[in-house]
């Protein structure tokens, strides 16, 4: 049983080890794009209206009351030529806003501005069949795309549409930006996490031409790469990375802007994050259950390609993967304390534990992308073990959400709440705490956890007390804040 136990262990190590190659490989790649010659951002001619294309830009809302009218608001304040500028208001609202903000938009037509509000009496297809539906209806050669807490700059539009002069093109995405990143401990690691997606990862694989993903809003497609793709559709719980997959498997080139910020909010509640994460991870194993294969079987797709599309779509796997390797941990704390006869092992065991300094390495570069001048080591320190460590504690969640994912059972699109806790800077939230037995398993591993810390000092063996000590802190972390307190 215990050479079971460490084989079983040293493959989970092997995994984790290999996707720390892949990171690695888009830093190199990073690298390169750096030293690379870059083309000169293209501009429209304004002497010659013809040139200048129409945008349809779409706002999908569900039940948006703190943050719509801000959105809509902002998206009317947007530069670009009036009479070249459509904007659908997609709102599936249940609620009171819905009235709310159809009277904003007919206050905005009367100032001449062009937009109209679509309002569905179903969500079918959620967020994608609203898209869809508005699609049908768009005046536009291109579609921009906000979520209820993006914030776009005036300019936006100056700094994306003209880069569709490449009729190769089907996609332009921009960065997000965060405008609520010091709110809290949970909203700093947000960034963390997405700055190192939207610095390395995307510009990784663009600069290599292997598949990236439009992020869901903040990007602008072509209505024909849309249409030539098979359309939005609903059956993933991420209908961006699915259209994604399926443009680039037609060949159109997305275009990703690293300079190019675009501002948003991010979850300041546990609840919010949770859910979050639970829509991203499940649509993410469900895009790998639909489209991998047809990439496997594209003949024109390059192997390394291949390679960077198996784990960017099972990237949310590997959560159940950092689970299982944490339940066998405390076992293994005990196997090597006790049992002689498995030494050599453990000594392969620590050497696919060099991942964990990949990790430091690719995290750290792209802190320093970000901060610039204000980087701090001690500041990085606490912020990538914060991470790691809270990333951990919501295993639990992302492994129920990947599970469900890969076996195809379905489930509801449920919205992240936002509460513009840019206006509001502190948010009292009044709603039913609804306790699960994810909730039970989270705080039965934060006693796992504190019992393999105990162990480690009993044993005088401290290999393992680095992330035993991440993982009682992310599960109490987690357990803590979903139980007791929301924000």
């Amino acid at each position: 049983m215990e050479l079971i136990i460490i084989i079983l262990y040293s493959f989970l190590l092997f995994i984790i080890f290999a996707y720390s190659l892949i990171q690695l490989n888009l830093l190199f790649n990073f690298l390169k794009w750096k030293k690379s010659k870059k083309v000169k951002s293209p501009k429209f001619d304004f002497t010659k209206p013809d040139e200048i294309p129409v945008v349809s830009i779409q706002l999908p809302i569900y039940n948006e009351k703190q943050v719509a009218r801000r959105l809509i608001t902002q998206i009317c304040q947007l530069n670009y030529p009036k009479d070249k500028l459509e904007i659908q208001v997609l709102d599936d609202s249940t609620d009171a806003s819905a009235q709310k903000n159809k009277a904003l938009v007919e206050a905005f037509q009367q100032k001449g501005i062009d937009i109209i509000y679509l309002h569905r009496k179903n969500r079918v297809g959620f967020k994608a069949g609203a898209l869809k539906e508005g699609l049908a209806v768009a005046k536009g050669e291109f579609i921009a795309i906000f979520d209820a807490d993006f914030l776009p700059k005036q300019d936006w539009l100056y700094k994306t549409v003209p880069y569709f002069k490449d009729e190769k093109i089907g996609v332009v995405q921009t960065r997000w930006g965060h405008l609520n990143k010091d709110y809290s401990l949970l909203t700093k690691i947000q960034a963390f996490a997405l700055d190192f997606h939207f610095v390395l990862e995307q510009v990784g694989r663009n600069f290599r031409n292997h598949f990236i993903n439009f992020n869901g809003t903040a990007g602008i497609w072509r209505k024909k790469c849309i249409l030539d793709a098979g359309n939005w559709q609903g059956d993933t719980l991420t209908e961006d990375l699915d259209l994604s997959y399926r443009a680039q498997l037609k060949n159109w080139k997305f275009k990703y802007l690293l300079d190019v910020i675009t501002p948003a909010e991010l979850p300041v509640v546990i609840h919010a994050a949770r859910s979050q994460q639970f829509r991203w991870n499940k649509g993410a194993a469900e895009n790998f259950q639909k489209n991998y294969s047809y990439v496997l079987k594209q003949k024109d797709v390059k192997w390394v390609t291949k390679i960077h599309a198996f784990f960017h779509l099972l990237n949310s796997s590997l959560f159940a993967v950092v689970l299982a390797l944490a339940l066998l941990s405390v076992p293994i704390l005990l196997i090597k304390a006790n049992s002689a006869a498995y030494h050599v092992l453990f000594y392969i065991i620590a050497f696919f534990g060099l991942s964990t300094l990949v990790f430091i390495l690719v995290y750290a570069f792209t802190y320093r992308k970000i901060e610039g001048k204000k980087a701090s080591v001690w500041k990085f320190a606490g912020l990538f073990f914060s991470f790691f460590s809270i990333a951990m504690g919501m295993s639990v969640n992302n492994t129920k959400a990947v599970i469900e994912g890969h076996f195809g059972k379905k489930s509801g699109f449920v919205r992240t709440p936002k509460f513009n806790s840019v206006e509001n800077k502190k948010i009292h939230i009044k709603t039913k705490r609804n306790l699960s037995w994810e909730n039970g398993i989270e705080f039965i591993l934060m006693v796992y956890f504190a019992f393999g810390i105990y162990s480690a000092f009993q044993l005088n063996e401290f290999g393992l007390l680095p992330f035993h000590l991440m993982l009682f802190f992310g599960f109490s972390f987690v357990w803590y804040k979903s139980v007791f307190k929301m924000s």
